[in-house]
């Protein structure tokens, strides 16, 4: 009975646990390739740099600010539901979630020398990614995870030589 449980609990939990290792491995590799670029820009680099020089406080403070950034955009995907266009609140959800997690990414790359000078933050993080370094080789273990990759490999392949085939001519 117990191996029937697992197996469900396994079934249910794939899809989720599936769809947050593919935003990391992927989307938020992207985001912060584009977040990097942007801070090519010269006033991005110079407010960079001085948020790198916060103290500990205020940085903990610039690190938690933009999640109310995201609090506008959840009022505006009630009024579109309210409204009836579902499609413009869910859009306006994920957008506002992308945006959010990119900026909220970059500032933990710039803020994160001086947070982790506060114990209890590293504690926390080291915990955090060492829950989310199991999670991710649970899931990358599982045989469906192992199929679907080997999927995407091979197309990855096929698209590959199909592009290389058309420079040629």
């Amino acid at each position: 009975m117990k191996r029937h449980l697992k197996r469900a609990l396994e079934l249910a939990f794939m899809p989720l646990a599936a769809a947050i290792v593919f935003i990391e491995d992927v989307l938020l590799h992207y985001l912060g390739v584009a977040m990097a670029a942007l801070a090519q820009w010269p006033p991005v680099a110079r407010l960079e740099r001085w948020l790198a020089r916060l103290p500990p406080w205020a940085a903990l403070l610039a690190f938690v600010a933009p999640s109310t950034l995201v609090l506008p955009v959840k009022l505006a995907a009630v009024f579109f539901a309210l409204q009836g266009r579902f499609g413009l609140a869910a859009a306006s959800i994920a957008i506002g979630k992308v945006l959010a997690t990119a900026l909220l990414a970059r500032l933990y790359q710039v803020l994160r020398p001086t947070l982790v000078t506060m114990p209890w933050f590293l504690a926390s993080e080291t915990w955090l990614f060492a829950w989310r370094d199991r999670l991710y080789a649970f899931v990358r273990a599982l045989p469906a995870w192992q199929r679907t990759k080997a999927m995407v490999l091979r197309l990855r392949s096929w698209l590959a030589e199909l592009v290389s085939g058309l420079r040629v001519r």
